[in-house]
């Protein structure tokens, strides 16, 4: 990793970065540095980032080395991000994946992980696709985890609450009115779609919940800033945690040539990834993680 073009400060806090999420600050990133972390500086008093560099090393695994990382975890997301996997999702996917001969059995549940959730778009944009299908799907229900290395960002988004400029960025006005309600200066979630979806911290290079076996696996915009070797031990645990008949979705700018064996382009779905083999070693048990159906 070269950080050449970081002053001391910059290439501490580059460094803190990668070892406490694997993610590299790229020359092409270093704009952000100071951008992202001047809230952190303005909440704290500091002039600079000597100051916040002095004050981290005071207690390295502190709530400040923890609100730096967070500040510098790129959590750019928007609603149904994308509409065109979104479409996908719901009219080749979902079905496809419910047609699968072992969901014959009850309760009839697709599993979903959104990893790499940020401040909870994504998996609110799937819990409201599944819920505005209920007619063509009543007899299902969806579970989705949802984890992201950032605290607060979880925080955010397990509180269900949206800025309006948030609600702004890809929530058609029928899901809107249908979904949300006015909460002061923000928006709220109906519980409804809240208790779809588990929110956890973790991190994808050690993870510390169980994870257990999910159809479908949607790991977007994610691998944008790690290593090839980091790529790769993601796309291990990935596939760990994808079934057999699973489906893996990246983001459009991602790809799995050369950093992985686990997973081959689907035969079926273009644009997805599926396992290359079945998994070796002891199956997961399918509902590990139990988030609350979505009531009838």
């Amino acid at each position: 990793m070269k950080h050449s073009a970081l002053t001391p400060p910059m290439r501490k806090l580059a460094t803190m970065l990668e070892s406490r999420t694997g993610q590299v600050l790229t020359e092409d990133r270093l704009w952000r540095l100071e951008t992202s972390l001047r809230p952190v500086l303005r909440a704290n008093g500091f002039e600079g980032l000597e100051e916040l560099v002095a004050a981290i090393a005071v207690d390295p695994n502190g709530p400040l080395a923890r609100a730096a990382t967070d500040a510098l975890v790129n959590n750019e997301t928007s609603f149904f991000r994308d509409a065109r996997v979104f479409r996908k999702i719901e009219q080749d996917l979902l079905p496809s994946l419910m047609a699968n001969p072992k969901h014959n059995g009850r309760p009839r549940t697709l599993r979903v992980w959104c990893a790499g959730c940020s401040t909870g778009q994504e998996a609110f944009s799937l819990a409201m696709l599944f819920a505005n299908n209920r007619e063509a799907w009543p007899d299902w229900r969806l579970q989705i985890l949802a984890t992201d290395i950032s605290g607060t960002a979880v925080e955010r988004a397990r509180s269900g609450r949206v800025s309006q400029m948030d609600v702004q960025r890809g929530l058609a006005i029928t899901d809107l009115l249908r979904w949300m309600v006015p909460a002061g200066d923000e928006w709220l979630f109906d519980r409804r779609l809240r208790a779809m979806i588990d929110f956890r911290v973790d991190n994808l290079l050690s993870p510390a919940a169980p994870l257990g076996e999910y159809d479908l696996i949607l790991c977007r915009n994610v691998l944008l800033y790690f290593p090839s070797e980091r790529k790769r031990q993601i796309f291990d645990l990935l596939a760990r945690h994808c079934s057999a008949d699973g489906i893996l979705l990246l983001g459009a700018g991602e790809t799995i040539l050369g950093h992985t064996e686990e997973f081959v382009a689907s035969s079926k779905h273009r644009g997805a990834y599926e396992r290359a083999q079945s998994p070796a070693g002891p199956s997961f048990p399918r509902q590990t993680v139990p988030p609350g159906p979505f009531p009838a």
